[in-house]
Protein backbone atom coordinates (compact mmCIF):
# COMPACT_ATOMS: atom_id res chain seq x y z
CA UNK A 1 0.00 0.00 0.00
CA UNK A 2 2.74 2.45 0.98
CA UNK A 3 4.76 1.75 -2.27
CA UNK A 4 1.36 2.58 -4.26
CA UNK A 5 1.20 5.61 -2.34
CA UNK A 6 4.49 6.39 -2.49
CA UNK A 7 4.03 6.02 -6.72
CA UNK A 8 0.94 8.05 -6.40
CA UNK A 9 2.41 11.14 -5.18
CA UNK A 10 5.23 10.45 -8.12
CA UNK A 11 2.89 10.74 -10.86
CA UNK A 12 1.02 13.71 -8.86
CA UNK A 13 -2.33 11.66 -8.96
CA UNK A 14 -4.52 14.18 -6.14
CA UNK A 15 -7.45 11.19 -6.85
CA UNK A 16 -5.41 8.31 -6.45
CA UNK A 17 -3.70 10.40 -3.24
CA UNK A 18 -6.67 10.88 -1.70
CA UNK A 19 -8.39 7.02 -1.98
CA UNK A 20 -6.03 6.06 0.41
CA UNK A 21 -6.69 8.39 2.97
CA UNK A 22 -9.24 7.74 5.70
CA UNK A 23 -12.57 9.98 6.02
CA UNK A 24 -11.40 11.62 9.23
CA UNK A 25 -7.12 11.93 8.16
CA UNK A 26 -4.83 14.33 9.07
CA UNK A 27 -1.90 15.87 7.69
CA UNK A 28 1.13 17.33 9.79
CA UNK A 29 3.44 18.77 7.63
CA UNK A 30 7.64 18.91 8.07
CA UNK A 31 7.10 22.90 8.52
CA UNK A 32 4.78 25.56 10.55
CA UNK A 33 3.92 27.05 13.62
CA UNK A 34 3.30 24.56 15.24
CA UNK A 35 5.08 22.10 16.99
CA UNK A 36 3.92 18.98 14.72
CA UNK A 37 4.58 21.78 11.94
CA UNK A 38 1.14 22.30 10.75
CA UNK A 39 -1.89 20.19 11.50
CA UNK A 40 -4.08 19.69 9.03
CA UNK A 41 -7.51 17.47 9.11
CA UNK A 42 -9.99 16.46 6.46
CA UNK A 43 -10.17 15.64 3.24
CA UNK A 44 -11.00 18.63 1.34
CA UNK A 45 -8.33 20.20 3.42
CA UNK A 46 -5.69 17.17 2.98
CA UNK A 47 -6.28 17.24 -0.64
CA UNK A 48 -5.21 20.67 -1.28
CA UNK A 49 -2.21 20.52 1.00
CA UNK A 50 -0.85 17.10 -0.61
CA UNK A 51 -1.89 19.69 -4.24
CA UNK A 52 -0.14 22.31 -3.04
CA UNK A 53 3.27 20.49 -2.94
CA UNK A 54 3.02 20.37 -6.63
CA UNK A 55 2.24 23.61 -6.79
CA UNK A 56 5.16 24.51 -5.16
CA UNK A 57 7.68 21.94 -6.72
CA UNK A 58 6.00 21.46 -10.19
CA UNK A 59 8.88 18.29 -10.79
CA UNK A 60 8.51 17.28 -7.57
CA UNK A 61 9.37 13.54 -6.87
CA UNK A 62 9.97 11.27 -3.48
CA UNK A 63 13.00 8.95 -4.71
CA UNK A 64 14.38 5.58 -3.15
CA UNK A 65 11.29 4.68 -1.22
CA UNK A 66 12.07 2.73 1.42
CA UNK A 67 8.22 1.34 3.37
CA UNK A 68 7.46 -0.61 6.16
CA UNK A 69 3.90 -1.27 8.00
CA UNK A 70 3.41 -2.93 11.08
CA UNK A 71 -0.32 -3.31 12.56
CA UNK A 72 -1.56 0.19 12.28
CA UNK A 73 1.53 1.87 12.03
CA UNK A 74 3.98 2.37 9.25
CA UNK A 75 6.90 4.45 7.48
CA UNK A 76 8.46 5.34 4.33
CA UNK A 77 11.50 6.96 3.91
CA UNK A 78 12.77 8.80 0.84
CA UNK A 79 14.43 11.42 -0.64
CA UNK A 80 12.59 14.24 -2.16
CA UNK A 81 13.91 15.66 -5.44
CA UNK A 82 12.81 18.97 -7.09
CA UNK A 83 13.03 22.42 -8.45
CA UNK A 84 12.61 25.39 -6.08
CA UNK A 85 10.85 28.53 -8.06
CA UNK A 86 14.20 30.41 -8.10
CA UNK A 87 15.89 27.24 -10.17
CA UNK A 88 17.47 26.23 -7.23
CA UNK A 89 17.44 22.20 -6.48
CA UNK A 90 16.16 20.40 -3.97
CA UNK A 91 17.44 16.88 -2.64
CA UNK A 92 16.79 16.29 0.76
CA UNK A 93 16.13 12.79 2.98
CA UNK A 94 12.99 12.58 4.51
CA UNK A 95 10.03 10.14 6.40
CA UNK A 96 6.65 9.74 7.03
CA UNK A 97 5.13 8.32 10.10
CA UNK A 98 1.85 6.64 9.31
CA UNK A 99 -0.97 5.70 11.37
CA UNK A 100 -3.84 3.65 9.36
CA UNK A 101 -7.29 3.10 10.29
CA UNK A 102 -9.59 0.54 8.78
CA UNK A 103 -7.13 -0.46 6.16
CA UNK A 104 -6.59 3.40 5.24
CA UNK A 105 -3.90 6.32 6.15
CA UNK A 106 -5.75 8.06 9.47
CA UNK A 107 -2.53 9.88 9.98
CA UNK A 108 0.23 11.21 7.86
CA UNK A 109 2.99 12.85 9.50
CA UNK A 110 5.89 14.26 7.54
CA UNK A 111 9.64 15.12 8.84
CA UNK A 112 12.40 16.04 6.42
CA UNK A 113 16.12 17.10 6.66
CA UNK A 114 17.00 20.66 6.76
CA UNK A 115 19.29 21.12 3.85
CA UNK A 116 19.92 24.52 1.90
CA UNK A 117 18.78 24.02 -1.36
CA UNK A 118 21.82 23.50 -4.14
CA UNK A 119 22.52 25.58 -6.54
CA UNK A 120 20.72 26.30 -10.04
CA UNK A 121 21.64 24.15 -12.69
CA UNK A 122 23.02 25.93 -15.99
Amino acid sequence: MLEAFSDAWNRHDIDALMSFMSDDCVFQTAAGPEACGTRISGPEAVREAFAAAWQAVPDAQWVGGVHFVLNDFGTSQWTFTGTATDGSRIETDGIDVFTFKDGKIKLKNVFRKARPNLPATK
